[in-house]
């Protein structure tokens, strides 16, 4: 039986770009892939069809005398190729390692691998910043060392010696790539001869022992923006570890976290703290001075103030790192029971309580609510 068009098998026009192509060929890989339709030779023989099809449109070589020549041409083009006698060839033209893997990862929900070549970005970095609350509010700038993989000065990060030059790598014949054959699968991989550089390190350099990088430490100065809070995260730019084969490097990630602070807690942009008075001042009011990041105010206690009770001081908190107004300060009351009493002073309390006489309901409502709410209980238990 003779081929059908490629063109016609993807469904696609002759004019079709490599975006085009690479929809068309996993629709069709989707549609007729054989996990998706155990036991169907019809659906199967589509499958490999359509493969066969991309393999040819996606390498713009074979495409071209594909469009020049036929099938016959791609034959031509092809002869005395193969997968060779451990079933690998150097990788073709086209990114039918990027489809296949965006194929599996659409069908089975994992992570398809893109293709990888000998040029790779370094690697991101991450540096934890422990900041006082009042730095992190205000902003400021910090000085960090980290340690990170550079650039090998003495070979340049090639990883040869100096005066000698890497090889071609035999496996992969300096692509970097190498493509595996199985069945009807063929899966493109780094070369694991030369691990995606392309060349083989013969005389390895001694600084660095061929890797091409060495560890150093480096200092870096970090602008911190106002606002910031425990979790955010700081990109630098190019400040994480040293690229591939001349790869740009990658990103240091600086992630804060605020210490705790001996008065303050915050909570988004308001602070809260805790403003102990005696009970002197509770019942009968006063003024206190209590702290914030900017300095002190006056703080009006009202007479018969409970404990627990809120005060808010507007303006007084934090504003966030990604926008908002000012938050508040709001302070809890703790009234304070008094310690160690003397003799004349634990005679004096029980006078006070004594003057209180049959109104002490008045003086406590809170408490007589509670001792009737408990009595009530009681009583429904049956005690």
């Amino acid at each position: 039986m003779a081929k059908r068009d490629y063109y016609e098998v993807l469904g696609v026009g002759r004019g079709a770009g490599e975006q085009e192509l690479k929809k068309a060929y996993r629709r069709m890989a989707q549609k007729y892939h054989p996990d998706r339709n155990p036991g169907n030779a019809a659906a199967e023989a589509r499958f490999k069809e359509a493969k066969e099809a991309y393999e040819v449109l996606g390498d713009p070589q074979k495409r071209g005398m594909y469009d020049r020549f036929g099938h016959d041409g791609v034959a031509a083009a092809c002869a005395g190729g193969g997968f060779g006698e451990q079933g690998f060839s150097a990788a073709a033209n086209g990114d039918f390692g990027d489809i296949f893997g965006d194929m599996f990862s659409n069908i089975f929900g994992g992570g398809g691998t893109r293709r990888q070549s000998g040029v790779r970005r370094g690697a991101d970095l991450g540096y934890t910043l422990e900041l006082q609350l009042e730095d992190a509010a205000t902003g400021c700038s910090q000085t960090i060392k980290i340690p990170a993989r550079v650039k090998c000065g003495v070979c340049q990060g090639g990883g040869a010696k100096k005066g000698s030059t890497p090889k071609p790598c035999d496996t992969c014949r300096g692509m970097g790539q190498v493509r595996m054959q199985q069945g009807p699968f063929a899966v493109q991989q780094t070369c694991p001869a030369c691990r995606g550089r392309g060349a083989v390190i013969t005389d390895p350099c001694p600084a660095c022992r061929g890797s091409g990088k060495v560890t150093q430490n480096k200092t870096l100065s970090v602008k911190i923006p106002a606002g910031v809070d425990s979790g955010d995260r700081i990109r630098l730019s190019g400040e994480g570890e040293v690229g591939e084969q001349g790869g740009p490097a990658g990103d240091l990630y600086v992630e804060i976290s605020v210490r705790a602070h001996p008065i303050f807690t915050r909570d988004g942009g308001d602070l809260y703290c805790e403003v102990p008075i005696g009970f002197v001042t509770a019942a009968l009011g006063g003024e206190m001075e209590v702290p914030t990041l900017g300095g002190k105010v006056s703080l009006k206690i009202p007479a018969e103030t409970q404990s627990g009770k809120l005060f808010r001081v507007r303006g007084k908190g934090v504003r966030p790192v990604r926008g908002g107004g000012v938050g508040d300060l709001l302070c809890r009351i703790h009234v304070e029971t008094p310690v160690k009493l003397t003799a004349r002073q634990q005679a004096l309390l029980r006078e006070f309580e004594a003057s209180l006489g049959s109104d002490s309901r008045g003086h406590s409502p809170k408490t007589h609510s509670w001792v009737a709410k408990a009595k009530d209980f009681f009583e429904s238990l049956g005690h």
